[in-house]
C-alpha cells in the first residue's frame, strides 16, 4: 500500500521547542497525522524517553515510526486518559496538539473534505464514525443546519442556505460535493464562491466530528495527567478552538471566571509560556496551510 503523502508540519521547531523535552520523559503527540512532530520529539529524546501518539484516521497508522520508545494508539484524543491508563501511564511530562485537518485528509478526494473535488459526501476523520457529511446535509432539519451554518461557518445568511438545502433535498438526496454546491449557488457570490464554500464545508466538517465537544474533553483531561512544570503545546486553527484553548489556559474554564479565594488569588491548573506564536510569512509561503495557525504554549503550575 502506498504510503499517504502529508506536508510539512506546521510550527514544527516552535511546538517541539514550547515541550522543553526532557530526555527521559514522557510525551503524548495526540494528533499523530504524518509523523513529523513525533519525529521531532523523538530525535530529542534519549533512550529512557517516551512518546506515546494518537490518530483516529486510519491512514495515519501507516506512516508508525519503528522506534522502542514510540506508541501509536489509534484512537480518539478525546479517549486520552483512559488508554494512557491502558498503557500503565498516569502522567506524562508534556502534550503536543495540533488540531487542523491534515493535507493528507484535504488532499484525497475520497475523504471529501475539500471544495476542490467533486466527492461524496464523507468528511469523516474516522472511517468508524457513524455520522457522515451525507448525514448532516440530508438528516438535519433548518434550525439544527442553521446552528452548524452559523456556529461553525460563522455564515451570516445561515439561515437562508439550511432552507436552501432543506428545499433542495425534497427534491433528491445531496450525495455528492457538487450537488452541494448546486444547490446553494445562488449564495456564493461572484469572486468569493471559494471562501463561502470553505466556510460551510468546515461547518459541516466539524459537526461530523465532534471536533469542539472531543477539544473541551480533551483540554479538561490534562490537568490530571500533566505532571507539575509538565507543558502542553497546541496548535489551532479555528477561531472556536484558539478561543476555548486560550480561556482554558487563562482559568481552566470555559466560560466564566474561576473563583478567588480570601486574598484574591485564583487556582488555575496552567500558566501560558510566552506570546501567542504564528507562522512567519516564509512558513505560510512554503506550507498555506499554516496560515491561520495559532500555537499556545503553558505549563502545569
Amino acid at each position: 500500500m502506498t504510503r499517504p503523502m502529508y506536508h510539512d508540519p506546521v510550527l514544527l521547531s516552535e511546538t517541539v521547542d514550547g515541550l522543553a523535552i526532557k530526555e527521559d520523559g514522557v510525551y503524548v503527540d495526540v494528533t499523530f497525522g504524518g509523523g513529523g512532530h513525533s519525529r521531532e520529539i523523538l530525535k530529542r529524546l534519549g533512550e529512557g524517553g517516551k512518546l506515546i501518539a494518537f490518530d483516529q484516521d486510519e491512514d495515519a497508522q501507516q506512516n508508525v515510526i519503528e522506534d522502542a520508545r514510540f506508541q501509536l494508539i489509534g484512537q480518539n484524543f478525546r479517549h486520552i486518559k483512559r488508554f494512557l491508563k491502558f498503557y500503565g501511564i498516569t502522567e506524562v511530562d508534556g502534550v503536543l496538539g495540533d488540531f487542523g485537518v491534515s493535507s493528507h485528509q484535504f488532499d484525497v478526494p475520497e475523504r471529501g473534505f475539500s471544495t476542490r473535488f467533486n466527492s461524496e459526501l464523507d468528511m469523516r476523520m474516522s472511517q468508524s464514525n457513524v455520522l457522515s457529511a451525507c448525514s448532516v446535509v440530508n438528516e438535519y432539519d433548518i434550525e439544527g443546519l442553521k446552528r452548524v451554518l452559523f456556529q461553525y461557518g460563522e455564515l451570516r445568511n445561515a439561515g437562508a442556505i439550511a432552507r436552501r438545502i432543506v428545499e433542495a433535498r425534497t427534491e433528491k438526496v445531496i450525495k455528492t460535493s457538487e450537488e452541494l454546491k448546486q444547490a446553494i449557488q445562488r449564495f456564493l457570490p461572484r469572486g468569493k464562491e471559494h471562501k463561502v464554500l470553505a466556510q460551510m464545508f468546515q461547518a459541516i466538517r466539524i459537526e461530523v466530528n465532534q471536533e469542539i465537544e472531543v477539544l473541551k474533553e480533551f483540554l479538561l483531561q490534562l490537568p490530571g495527567i500533566v505532571k507539575e512544570d509538565g507543558r502542553i503545546s497546541l496548535i489551532s486553527y479555528h477561531s472556536l478552538e484558539d478561543r476555548l484553548v486560550k480561556r482554558f489556559i487563562r482559568s481552566g474554564m470555559f466560560e466564566g471566571e474561576p473563583e478567588r479565594d480570601f486574598y484574591g488569588n485564583v487556582d488555575v491548573p496552567f500558566k501560558k509560556v510566552g506570546r501567542l506564536v504564528v507562522p512567519s510569512k516564509e512558513e505560510i509561503e512554503r506550507n498555506n496551510r499554516a496560515r491561520s495557525a495559532k500555537l499556545r504554549i503553558a505549563e502545569r503550575i
